[in-house]
């Protein structure tokens, strides 16, 4: 048994050095763009020179984030970023996106690869289909038992690398769409709003629905010490550098000293987080949502207050430079500041001053957010680091064009108009003639009642297409097996990926999609797609119009009717309407274990058809996903849709605001 890599965030120099000291065996960093913490310091390219040759020197591997989407118009961008990686060989480039894996292999190939969170691999079937693409290791999503990630453990031919501390996403491996959809601002490309955090009024009040305590794995390291797993990664690159150092330290003690893990988990309490939960991977999810959002040690209530200071008790020393939030008692957020002088009145009472914030008063609570027991350097040498110019525009020229090659491309000449329902009762409202192809998307239960056979079912199986889930758990994987052999010994022959990894399933010639959830947002990853044997693609639902215009391939199907789910847990939720403190109503429903959020108004892009069509599109998607069957609802979907007249009332979710 090998012991596992530690693997500490660096989002900015004293992080950096922090993780260094601490005992990283390797450190994660951003350069200033395509990495998804946006808003952390991130290096530019000289200070990525200087960090790769300070980390090596010490033994230490450096792993570069490009783990966002990236859209068409940034390829040139993301190009050159590729190029200069490519020159300071980090040890590896961690990504989200199929179209940066595309160009990497095919013009970068010196560059290793690690398959991010985001990417959502959940099961053998990700780690297999990663390995046979050349990826060096996959980050597993933080929603497995620990009974799930032994088994794949068990059987994987690619590293593994897994979550053990720090802050959760309420979504599936972080791929949410909610602070997408309330402002443009996707968590999928770097800049997440955090909605999860927020209160939400319920049919059973006021309440943090969403709000996931910090993950904790301290007592699970042998444990994955014995399940080979390759390396355990520290969430933080928007921490400070005492909390990298803290957090360190203990996992540094736990793996290297096995029978010191309570000492260990004591110097934990200092990291300054939220409250913590051993999540999935303990069996424990009872009590991992939180009512504090708050990060940061409660130390007490403020006493006194003058325009400049503030007076209150506290259980530890304070001292200058301290940090502290002030926590306002009608409302969620409060404003932090530096303590500038402190003054000891008598035994655990303090008198700090600051730039106090205005709205703090008597008895609001005050927590400790950052502290120094070390300093570290807060800046990089320029370095001596030799970094190549930008890749000549010619040669850039040459790979964009390879990308938009229309060689592959199955362009429609008039519009087909897909339906996609999650209930087989819809079947018997639809009218075949109006549409190019049915996604049948079931829950599990409801595939077991399915009959293939059905005489209608028989006669249109041309235009069904059967539709996998995005998480198949690993107990699951030989249950859609033998369903898909079942339908295709029935002859039905068209099929929907969630994941590009679900193509392993089949050896026999069928046509296959690959639906919103793999996502297609660049000419890079739709040329991938065409080239792994992907007939069609549905583009992403968090998207925008002019990104679509400035795609080559025109041939993916455009969802201009559907109801996003915003948030795609496996965390339960027990509440149905869902109401935020601006107004937005959601519902939730619950299918095979997993929690969708909706809004209750769907998105309608039924008025953009015409620019649509006029830009090269021609196939459109209509998700009846949680609506009540209605041949008379698709008709008039369908009617509006020609027309290219919005559906009301409805929103259209980022498609003209933009998607940051």
């Amino acid at each position: 048994m090998r012991k596992p890599e530690l693997l500490l965030p660096a989002g900015h120099p004293e992080a950096f050095y922090a993780a260094l000291e601490g005992g990283a065996d390797a450190v994660y960093l951003g350069m200033k763009s395509f990495n998804a913490r946006e808003r952390a310091f991130n290096f530019t390219n000289n200070q990525l020179g200087e960090v790769i040759r300070k980390a090596h020197e010490q033994q230490v591997k450096v792993y570069i984030t490009l783990n966002t989407l990236i859209k068409t118009k940034e390829l040139p961008e993301l190009i050159n970023n590729l190029h200069i990686l490519e020159a300071l060989q980090p040890d590896a480039v961690i990504i989200q996106d199929w179209g940066v894996y595309h160009l990497i292999k095919n013009h970068f190939p010196t560059l290793k690869i690690h398959g991010s969170t985001q990417m959502g691999n959940h099961n053998s079937l990700g780690a297999e289909f990663s390995a046979e693409k050349g990826f060096e290791r996959i980050i597993l999503a933080r929603e497995l038992t620990m009974s799930e990630l032994d088994k794949i453990a068990q059987t994987s031919p690619i590293d593994l690398e897994v979550f053990i501390h720090g802050a959760l996403c309420y979504s599936f491996s972080g791929m949410c769409l909610f602070s997408s959809f309330l402002g443009g601002q996707s968590a999928n490309r770097g800049l997440c709003k955090q909605p999860c955090r927020r209160m939400y009024a319920t049919e059973k009040g006021k309440d943090f629905i969403f709000n996931l305590k910090d993950n904790q794995q301290i007592e699970n390291i042998e444990k994955f010490r014995q399940s080979g797993i390759a390396s355990l990664k520290v969430e933080g690159r928007l921490k400070s550098a005492e909390y990298v150092y803290t957090v360190a330290k203990a996992y540094r003690l736990a793996l290297d000293h096995p029978e010191k893990i309570a000492e260990a988990e004591a110097m934990l309490k200092q990291d300054l987080g939220r409250e913590k939960t051993g999540y999935f991977l303990q069996g424990n999810i009872k009590n991992a949502i939180s009512s504090d959002t708050y990060t940061g040690k409660l130390l007490g209530k403020i006493q006194e207050k003058t325009k400049d200071s503030i007076t209150f008790s506290s259980p530890v020393a304070i001292e200058t430079a301290n940090r502290l939030r002030i926590r306002p008692r009608k409302a969620q957020e409060g404003a932090a500041f530096k303590v500038k002088e402190v003054e000891k009145i008598e035994q655990n009472t303090y008198t700090v001053k600051g730039k106090i914030p205005d709205n703090a008063q008597i008895n609001d609570q005050v927590y400790l957010t950052d502290y120094r027991t070390k300093k570290f350097p807060s800046s990089l040498e320029s370095g001596t680091t030799k970094l190549p110019g930008n890749l000549p525009a010619g040669k850039k020229q040459k790979i964009i064009s390879s990308l938009q090659s229309g060689k592959n491309q199955q362009k429609a000449k008039k519009d087909e108009v897909y339906v996609r329902v999650n209930s087989i009762n819809w079947m018997k409202k639809l009218y075949m003639p109006d549409i190019a192809g049915v996604f049948l998307n079931l829950s599990r239960s409801e595939w077991k009642e399915f009959r293939p056979d059905v005489k209608f079912l028989q006669k249109n199986k041309e235009k069904v297409i059967i539709e996998l889930p995005q998480f198949i758990p690993e107990d699951a994987i030989s249950f859609y097996r033998s369903l898909l052999q079942n339908l295709h010994k029935h002859g039905y022959y068209r099929f929907s990926l969630s994941h590009l990894s679900q193509k392993t399933y089949f050896s026999e010639k069928v046509d296959l999609i690959t639906n919103e959830n793999v996502y297609t947002l660049n000419d890079a990853a739709a040329d991938l797609l065409k080239q792994e044997g992907i007939r069609h693609f549905i583009t992403p639902l968090e998207n925008e119009l002019e990104n679509l215009k400035a795609m080559h391939h025109k041939d993916g199907i455009v969802p201009v009717y559907f109801y996003p789910s915003v948030f795609y847990s496996r965390m339960p939720v027990n509440v149905n309407e869902i109401t935020s403190d601006k107004n937005e109503t959601f519902h939730r429903t619950s299918i095979d274990g997993v929690t969708h959020i909706f809004p209750n108004e769907p998105v309608s892009l039924t008025q953009y058809a015409d620019k649509l069509r006029a830009s090269g599109f021609h196939r459109f998607l209509i998700d009846l996903s949680y609506e009540k069957p209605s041949g008379n609802r698709l008709a008039t979907l369908i009617k509006r849709l020609h027309k290219s007249v919005q559906v009301q009332p409805s929103s259209n979710f980022n498609f003209v605001k933009g998607l940051e």
